[in-house]
């Protein structure tokens, strides 16, 4: 597993394309959104723009480089020819996915690290890493049904737009609304929960256990991806 991290890690850094997917935009984005935090004044507390940009980095670096990694790696046979090592499936894919999940990791940490200086702490640190790792869960679990569905990395461009587009706009949108209205479809939606746990993190306010209760439309988004992967996922080229 460790082997097969550490190869794909170089592979990484040798693919510019994967570098500007996975560090260049991610890391752009969340520079604009942290430069001209005044644009977003009418957020209530600073949470929600940190939910922003930890599905930036989810979203940008986590899901869509992963699915373009799995993706090239299927094209090229290389996911063919891993499973004839003596590791199992589950082993195979943690060291396939353990780079990716790292850089993504880093970033997140190096974002929110310059957001909280610039503004705020994060009330509480470990809720939020908790709603972080939540967050990079779900991230993982789409990434690999939609490899699934992804025959080549060009592919990947189209197929990854609608999850990506869409948990940035649930984002945005429970940031810009609040979660006092529609609150069951906003909690419920893929992202909508996760938002208001990352807020609820950084500004406080909140109830402990009611915060937890977040946890489990994300949770059980993990779950209902990772069926959909076991199903559609391919360690070799469609036909």
């Amino acid at each position: 597993m460790f082997a097969i991290a550490r190869s794909e890690f170089r592979q990484i850094v040798r693919n510019r394309a994967v570098l500007i997917t996975t560090l260049i935009i991610p890391l752009a984005s969340s520079a604009y959104f942290i430069f001209n935090r005044d644009m977003f004044e009418n957020f209530d507390g600073n949470g929600y723009l940190g939910a922003i940009l930890v599905f930036t980095i989810g979203v940008f670096s986590l899901y869509s480089g992963m699915v373009t990694i799995l993706a090239a790696r299927r094209q090229n046979l290389f996911l063919k020819r891993l499973r004839s090592a003596a590791a199992g499936d589950p082993a195979l894919l943690v060291g396939l996915v353990t780079p990716i999940s790292l850089i993504s990791l880093l970033q997140v940490m190096l974002v929110l690290g310059v957001f909280a200086a610039v503004t705020t702490t994060p009330e509480s640190l470990a809720l939020l890493m908790l709603a972080i790792g939540a967050t990079f869960a779900m991230a993982l679990a789409l990434g690999m049904a939609t490899a699934g569905l992804t025959s080549s990395p060009e592919q990947a461009q189209v197929t990854t737009l609608p999850i990506s587009l869409g948990l940035i706009a649930v984002a945005v949108w429970v940031a810009i609304t609040g979660t006092e209205d529609l609150t069951v479809l906003k909690r419920l939606v893929p992202g909508g929960s996760a938002t208001e746990l990352i807020a609820n993190a950084w500004d406080g306010g909140a109830p402990l256990a009611d915060s937890l209760i977040l946890l489990v439309p994300t949770l059980s988004w993990v779950i209902v991806s990772i069926a959909l992967a076991a199903r559609m996922f391919r360690w070799e080229p469609r036909r």
